[in-house]
């Protein structure tokens, strides 16, 4: 064979190519769905407007006492089936939401109003079970102790805002003054319980407006500074 023949067939091998395909490629990636963004609301108000609401009722029946003859039973109504129910409610929204502090106040004040409403519950029978000055000592006691709760809850607020720490404040004063007057049956204690419960519950509202009142609901001029006591860093 010769020589030209075989560059020839050298020279076609040239011509063939084979076409590989990469395994490496990356396919296009498909859009993902964008996870769906859920919004909670802010229970607080309820919880406050609750709050207030309940010993506004308490601070007027205390002042206007005399005219009603010492029966104080409206506050039932209050107590039980919107401060109970709300701030309990309010305390397990709040724990859902992980504020310790948010929860264990609103929900322990929907026991105290459960309670308080229990005393003039006659189905309950608390009143009849004692005799005379008896049951005013247990009210003081019971004052009492709803007393050193709400002091202590009091230092817990303290780098919160200004309207809640006015709110347990006076509170404090009100249920001193309220329980003083049940063991001594001073009427002047009981006047100033009242008047004090009145500002622990203007304080309470303001708290609750604050945060009620927003952007999206109101005109900037109506609308309430929160009014925070402290900074972030202290």
């Amino acid at each position: 064979m010769s020589s030209n023949s075989i560059t020839e067939k050298e020279g076609s091998k040239d011509n063939y190519y084979v076409q590989t395909v990469s395994m490496e490629a990356q396919t296009p990636i498909a859009p993902q769905m964008q996870p769906y963004q859920r919004t909670y609301a802010n229970p607080a108000p309820l919880g406050m407007l609750a709050y207030g609401t309940v010993i506004l009722c308490s601070s007027i029946l205390t002042l206007a006492s005399k005219h009603l003859g010492g029966n104080s039973s409206l506050v039932l109504v209050f107590a039980t089936f919107y401060g109970g129910i709300s701030q309990t409610l309010v305390g397990m929204w709040e724990m859902f939401l992980g504020n310790t502090f948010s929860a264990t106040v609103f929900t322990t004040y929907g026991g105290f109003n459960f309670s308080y409403g229990a005393l003039f519950l006659p189905q309950i029978g608390l009143a009849s079970a004692y005799s005379g000055q008896e049951f005013e000592n247990a009210v003081g006691i019971y004052l009492a102790v709803w007393t050193l709760i709400t002091f202590v809850f009091c230092l817990g607020a303290i780098r919160t805002t200004a309207p809640i720490v006015v709110t347990l404040g006076f509170t404090v004063c009100s249920l001193t003054c309220l329980s003083i007057n049940a063991f001594t049956g001073i009427e002047t204690l009981a006047t100033a319980g009242g008047a004090l419960g009145l500002i622990a519950a203007f304080g309470a509202y303001y708290g609750a407006l604050s945060l009620f009142w927003t952007q999206q609901t109101t005109f900037s001029f109506i609308r309430l500074p929160p009014l925070i006591t402290a900074p972030s860093n202290v």
